[in-house]
């Protein structure tokens, strides 16, 4: 009942402010127009279901995602249209064309944002950089550099050259450890492998790892553990490495995403105590945790720096405001606690309808600095 509920909310704010309200448009526009979104109505969840389900029929899920994506656009933009209706309604502007203009506006805008969104979802992530200073960070390892790429969601649209791309721009940089926080695809390994491929010609001067994130878990989670340990990355199922430069250690730690214990395979969960299990006390930590919330399990564990991903910042705007229910941060570095610090990721790529919408895609470079 609650899915449907969304649904009909979600088609019918956009059906009325462009079909009925006042607009008055003739009958033959009603009736043309209702079928539109009575049809996308229908075709939405059939195409989801055909798409995310045990088909993974990929041509269903390329029409079902792009559906969800333009309904959204358009009933956000359909409310704010029904604001400026009352505006306008304000300032003595009758209907029909108050309504025609609204209705008018909300079309034109939600095309160029989808046009532009989904040049944004499929472009190169641009490179952003952050300084995150660690007090425990021994002056060896000062200015270290982890590139950050997470939410790849290898999926139903085929990005093989987006992959090469990524992996590219990722080696250019140089880093000193290369880390995927997780959501790498949509589907088992069989289904994706191609699309993932790039990921093996990513290198690092000390480390490449890996952890988890809650759409493998949707799928083949021991499938991709098992493959990015065959293509030379390092899989932080609940467990750490060690690395020096200089004299100085730091230890990287990663943890099953926060929905692991509650799905299949068995074996698998979020546990800091496994992870960190034998660590110095006195190292500084960087874990990788695919969702902000598992910073509290990370502060209380003393960590000095999570970095997560998830939230892809919202994708599609305003999107950001209900993850914000969800998520203690949708994007950037924040401070939880005394010691520990949180850099949450836009994400690389991008789930579902192939659009980001005020929410630039990113590969983050993250250098740290000792006190």
């Amino acid at each position: 009942m609650t899915i449907v509920s969304v649904l009909l909310v979600l088609f019918a704010v956009p059906w009325w402010t462009l079909v009925m309200s006042g607009t008055q448009w003739p009958a033959s526009v009603v009736a043309l127009g209702t079928a539109v979104f009575v049809v996308t109505l229908v075709a939405l969840p059939v195409t989801l279901v055909l798409s995310h389900g045990r088909r993974h029929l990929d041509w269903a899920g390329v029409i079902g995602d792009s559906i969800l994506g333009i309904v959204w656009v358009l009933f956000a933009w359909s409310v704010i249209g029904t604001a400026a209706r009352l505006v306008l309604g304000f300032v003595g502007v009758e209907d029909p064309v108050r309504s025609r203009w609204v209705a008018t506006a909300v079309v034109v805008v939600t095309v160029v944002l989808l046009i532009w969104g989904n040049r944004e979802a499929m472009r190169i992530p641009r490179i952003a950089h952050v300084d995150v200073t660690l007090p425990r960070l021994g002056r060896g390892l000062d200015g270290i550099r982890i590139v950050a790429v997470t939410d790849t969601h290898f999926g139903p649209v085929d990005r093989t050259k987006w992959s090469l791309g990524v992996a590219a721009a990722v080696n250019e940089l140089r880093p000193d450890i290369v880390a995927h926080v997780g959501d790498i695809a949509d589907g088992p390994v069989a289904q994706r492998r191609g699309q993932a491929a790039p990921l093996a010609t990513m290198d690092a001067e000390l480390a490449k790892v890996y952890v988890t994130g809650n759409h493998e878990y949707l799928g083949d989670a021991q499938g991709w553990l098992d493959h990015m340990d065959s293509i030379g990355w390092k899989t932080l199922h609940n467990a750490h490495i060690v690395v020096e430069r200089g004299g100085d250690r730091l230890v990287v730690a990663g943890v099953d995403d926060a929905t692991a214990k509650s799905a299949e395979p068995s074996g698998h969960g979020a546990d800091f105590a496994a992870a960190l299990a034998g660590v110095d006390p006195g190292l500084p930590v960087l874990m990788l945790a695919h969702q902000p919330k598992q910073v509290f399990e990370s502060a209380a564990a003393g960590v000095d720096l999570q970095i997560a991903g998830h939230t892809h910042g919202g994708q599609i705007w305003p999107f950001n405001f209900l993850v914000r229910l969800d998520q203690p941060a949708v994007h950037g570095l924040s401070r939880h606690g005394a010691r520990t610090q949180l850099y949450t990721s836009r994400g690389s790529g991008f789930w579902g309808p192939p659009f980001r919408i005020f929410a630039p895609s990113e590969i983050t470079v993250i250098t740290l600095r000792s006190a």
